[in-house]
């Protein structure tokens, strides 16, 4: 079993992508493309959580390495980080209050919608 915990808050996202991790997670956007293209975190890669059971090779070589998934405010990101989990990326993290937690908490640049 992973000790990698369900979900982390926006801050605790940030000082692992940036500060404690540096270039060694990938932070999972699971929104749509409109969303996306309203408000998005730099880095991220976007995979809609539709798209995921088509394109799952593409995180092939994430499987074992930290993953954070994040959505609008939590929901689907959760759903994406189960998913995942049943399908053995054990070290995945969903970023609970979503994109609209990071706007508040970590940078107010990104839009609120």
């Amino acid at each position: 079993m992973s000790d990698t915990p369900l979900e982390i808050d926006a801050s605790e996202a940030k000082r692992l992508l940036w500060e404690a991790h540096p270039g060694e997670m990938l932070l999972l956007d699971c929104r749509t493309p409109e969303e996306h293209a309203t408000a998005r975190i730099a880095g991220s890669l976007l995979l809609p959580m539709q798209e995921l059971p088509e394109r799952i090779g593409e995180l092939e070589s994430w499987r074992t390495r930290p993953i954070i998934v994040h959505c609008h405010h939590g929901v689907r990101s959760l759903r994406v980080t189960h998913w995942l989990r049943e399908r053995g990326f054990a070290a995945v993290s969903s970023m609970c209050g979503g994109i609209d937690a990071w706007s508040k908490a970590v940078d107010p640049s990104v839009p609120r919608y």
